[in-house]
């Protein structure tokens, strides 16, 4: 029996599932807080919400700590190579049972298209998140550092950017998992994630 190639690590899966349930977690929470949903009650959603928002800061920063001692930040460096070719995969190769036009490996975990996608989110979305959840937050609980000083106008703001942000990371968690079932099988992406290893071809 082929045994796999080792692509990620223990904690590379540990922050990939982490991050996922805190995301579904700050998204149910958060949305109760809007008024979409009712599951906690608002007072438990709220205090809840702040609680989980902390563990994902406490998980960012270890990621980034990670990435950047382990140089794997390297994996999310943009490149044209592939790119036409990973674009139209998923338009259109997918769907006519066409070969996968890149292959993970421990030194090239995402193809072109993922890269750009990752990096997205890593520069502009968790951060804008992160910076307007904290800017709510100390609003809603004023702290000495003179955020409570926003006005009422600015905090309407700050909420449509964390609302939209929110709708982004949603969007995304929704294309990933459907994403998952584009491997060889169904569940081979999946199982990769689980295990750290990549079936072989």
């Amino acid at each position: 029996m082929t045994m796999g190639v080792h692509v990620y690590s223990g904690f590379e899966r540990f922050w990939h599932w982490t991050q996922a349930a805190l995301i579904l977690f700050l998204a149910l929470s958060g949305f109760e807080v809007h008024g979409s949903l009712t599951f906690l009650g608002f007072d438990q959603a709220v205090h809840y919400h702040r609680l989980a928002a902390d563990a994902f800061i406490v998980l960012v920063a270890f990621a980034i700590f990670w990435h950047f001692t382990t140089g794997e930040w390297r994996q999310y460096v943009p490149t044209t190579r592939f790119l036409r070719a990973q674009v139209e995969y998923y338009v259109v190769g997918l769907f006519r049972g066409a070969p996968h036009p890149t292959r993970r490996t421990p030194l090239s975990k995402l193809n072109p298209l993922q890269k750009l996608v990752y990096l997205s989110l890593k520069i502009l979305v968790i951060p804008v998140m992160v910076v307007s959840g904290l800017l709510y937050m100390f609003y809603r609980y004023p702290r000495p550092f003179g955020i409570e000083a926003l006005n009422v106008s600015g905090l309407r703001a700050i909420a449509v950017v964390h609302t939209a942000g929110a709708f982004l990371l949603v969007a995304f968690v929704v294309a990933h998992v459907y994403l998952i079932t584009t491997g060889r099988t169904l569940t081979s992406n999946l199982k990769a994630m689980i295990t750290g290893d990549e079936e072989p071809a």
